[in-house]
């Protein structure tokens, strides 16, 4: 019994869901409202990332299953930052680097599964930071640099702010008039350009290839196509595959599972069966008469699956799940009964004696026993006898 919901909920995922399905969740919503993307959002990225670090650990969701939130504060978890666990799960670069390199720019990219079966190469248009041709990324006319009058060159400024009788608080924010650089050119000397900002905005077109095989939140890295800022080696812009659903088949690894419906003259007298390949081929199964089909067997048709990346010539295998269709009820009228049991394996016979009782089996009601177990739950709250299931008047 999961204690509170809070983190599953900042998620979108069930208390049930598979490690597998948090992370993909994450995946999504930290792109999302990455603050670089949106940076408004920069509660909402950091309770995401903080839901994650404790449903990503087996241990620490086992404790908060038990006893929620408070039990993680009790249980004294060392927090990461939401950069830290972004950077984890994406692979992002540790402080040094960012120190000479750029920021690195993800986007997702949603994909068919039949894009990943048989490759695909996609354009992607996006808008970059380039060092403006101008002015040569220096933001104006060289040796008119002046101090910053707004800060003193320091690059940010400090307000003090009362916040009670006898209290005051410091905020440090970026200047808004040099943009943190401490310097700043007068109007006249600005590049007209870039206005004085060193970079300008270009479109960048990239050719994303998607190789067979390829896989659910695997990355494709471009290196130095990230935005460029003066002094700096170019960031990478990291592409994040998203697998679209699929209406017939579903992957696992490099296996594709499939349901199918058969009737259940053919699950018991065998059946012919074609699949529609995701490279459009047509496949024939079959099966033999007397070679009986249970509902829920699980069959294999081999080297029918994914394609292995970087190995497109093997193939995972093709798993296919079968639900027997039985017939409606009175399918066969009651004279023909007897003629039917005679060619089916023979009923388990029943003594019966005196002493039993002998009952009828009814359809249930389905919308009754809703409405009962809404009944249950208002009449517990007041202690009032509960209601039971009820079967369907004949």
């Amino acid at each position: 019994m999961v204690h509170e919901t809070g983190y599953y909920d900042l998620l979108g995922v069930s208390p049930n869901a598979s490690a597998e399905e948090i992370k993909k969740a994450y995946r999504k919503l930290a792109l999302k409202y990455h603050p670089d993307k949106n940076p408004s959002e920069g509660e909402k990225f950091k309770l995401i990332s903080q839901a994650y670090e404790v449903l990503s650990d087996p241990k620490r969701r086992d404790l908060y299953d038990q006893g929620g939130e408070q039990a993680i504060k009790e249980g004294g978890m060392g927090g990461s930052s939401p950069m830290d666990i972004f950077n984890m799960f994406f692979g992002g670069g540790g402080r040094m680097q960012r120190e000479r390199k750029g920021k690195n720019a993800f986007h997702q990219l949603s994909v068919t599964l039949e894009e990943m079966y048989n490759g695909t190469t996609r354009k992607l248009g996006l808008q970059k930071n380039v060092i403006c041709e101008t002015c040569d990324g220096y933001g104006g006319k060289k040796g008119t640099l002046e101090k910053c009058s707004n800060c003193k060159g320091r690059g940010v400024q400090v307000k003090v702010q009362q916040i009670g009788p006898g209290m005051i608080q410091q905020i440090q924010s970026m200047c808004s008039d040099c943009h943190g650089e401490g310097e700043k050119f007068n109007s006249k000397d600005r590049c007209k350009n870039c206005n004085g900002h060193k970079v300008e905005r270009k479109k960048k077109i990239l050719e994303v290839h998607v190789d067979k095989g390829m896989k659910d939140g695997q990355k494709i890295t471009f290196h130095g196509e990230g935005d460029q800022e003066p002094g700096l080696e170019p960031g990478d812009v990291i592409i994040v595959l998203d697998q679209k659903d699929h209406p017939v088949f579903k992957r696992q690894d490099d296996n594709l599972m499939m349901m199918m419906n058969i009737k259940l003259v053919e699950a018991l007298c065998g059946f012919k069966k074609t699949i529609q390949t995701l490279d459009n081929r047509t496949l024939v199964i079959t099966s033999q008469p007397g070679e009986v089909i249970k509902h829920g067997d699980l069959k294999c048709v081999q080297n029918e699956g994914m394609p292995i990346y970087r190995d497109p010539y093997e193939r995972g295998q093709l798993f296919v799940q079968f639900q027997v269709e039985f017939p409606e009820k009175h399918w066969l009228p009651e004279h023909l009964m007897y003629q039917l049991e005679r060619l089916l394996p023979p009923r388990e016979d029943v003594m019966i004696t005196d002493d039993m009782e002998e009952m009828e089996l009814v359809e249930v009601d389905v919308q009754t026993q809703q409405k009962a177990h809404k009944g249950e739950a208002y009449e517990e709250d007041y202690d009032a006898p509960r209601a039971g299931v009820q079967c369907q008047t004949q």
